[in-house]
C-alpha cells in the first residue's frame, strides 16, 4: 500500500492508479487511530504501516459498513485485540448485515457491498458530536444511512469516508464520475448525500481526505463546487 503523509494523518492506498481504496492512520498521543479498513487482503499491509511508524492501533473507527471499508476489519481485530472499534450506532446494523431502513429514512434501498459475515462487533457506538481521540464524530448519511465523517480537531483535517471523492473528479457522493462510477453506484440516497455534502462543506476543513482518491489541500473551493453541481443535477431530477 502507498503511504502518503500529512502531518500527524497517513493515507494508505491500495491500488492507487487502478482502483484506489484507502484507509488513515492518525497519530495520537497513546498511539495511532485507523480510519476504516480497506480489503481483507490489506491487514498485513496495515499492520506493517503501523509497525513502520513505532506506534500501536489502538483503535479501529469505521466512517461506514460497505465492504471495501471493512474488509480486513476481522484480521486486523485478531491481531489487536485490545484495540476499541467505534462505527456510527445506525451503521453498527449494516455492519451485522441488516439492509432495513428505519420508518423515519427515506425508502431508497442501501447498496453497496454489505458485509455478511463480520465477526468483529463494536466496542463504540458513536453518534454525531462524539470525540473519539482527536476526532470530532459528523453524522454525514447519504452514501449509507450511518455515514460519518471525522474531523481532526488539531487541524481540521477531514476525514469524509465516501461522502465526497476525488478519483474521476471531486464529487458528492452519488454524483457519477464516469471515470470512477462505483461510488455513485453504491450510494443510498443523493438528497441525504447533499445536505451532508454542504454540512461538511460548512466545516471549512484545511484537508480533505476521502474513501477514494488522493488526499485534498485547502480543499474548500473545490468542495464548493463539488456541492454546486450535486445541487443542480438534483434540482433537475426533481423537475423530471
Amino acid at each position: 500500500m502507498r503511504m502518503t503523509r500529512h502531518q500527524h494523518i497517513y493515507q494508505l492506498t491500495y491500488l492507487p492508479y487502478v482502483f484506489p481504496v484507502n484507509c488513515y492512520l492518525i497519530e495520537e498521543e497513546d498511539g495511532l487511530t485507523l480510519i476504516d479498513a480497506a480489503l481483507p487482503n490489506n491487514a498485513e499491509a496495515i499492520m506493517q504501516a503501523a509497525r513502520k511508524l513505532g506506534k500501536p492501533i489502538v483503535r479501529i473507527v469505521l466512517t461506514h459498513a460497505h465492504d471495501d471499508h471493512i474488509g480486513a476489519l476481522d484480521k486486523l481485530k485478531a491481531q489487536l485485540p485490545n484495540a476499541v472499534v467505534a462505527i456510527s450506532a445506525r451503521d453498527a446494523r449494516l455492519l451485522r448485515g441488516d439492509r432495513s431502513l428505519e420508518p423515519s429514512e427515506p425508502t431508497t434501498p442501501i447498496r453497496g457491498g454489505v458485509p455478511k459475515n463480520v465477526a468483529t462487533k463494536p466496542n463504540l457506538l458513536l453518534q454525531d458530536g462524539d470525540r473519539i481521540g482527536s476526532l470530532l464524530a459528523v453524522a454525514a448519511p447519504g452514501h449509507t444511512p450511518g455515514s460519518m465523517a471525522f474531523l481532526d480537531t488539531r487541524g481540521g483535517e477531514l476525514i469524509a469516508g465516501d461522502a465526497f471523492q476525488r478519483r474521476g473528479g471531486l464529487a458528492v457522493s452519488g454524483q457519477m464520475r464516469p471515470l470512477f462510477p462505483f461510488p455513485a453506484w453504491a450510494t443510498w440516497n443523493k438528497q441525504q448525500s447533499l445536505l451532508s455534502a454542504q454540512r461538511l462543506l460548512a466545516l471549512k476543513p484545511s484537508l480533505l481526505a476521502v474513501g477514494h482518491g488522493n488526499l485534498l489541500a485547502s480543499p474548500v473551493a473545490a468542495m464548493e463546487q463539488a456541492v454546486k453541481v450535486a445541487e443542480r443535477k438534483l434540482a433537475v431530477s426533481m423537475v423530471h
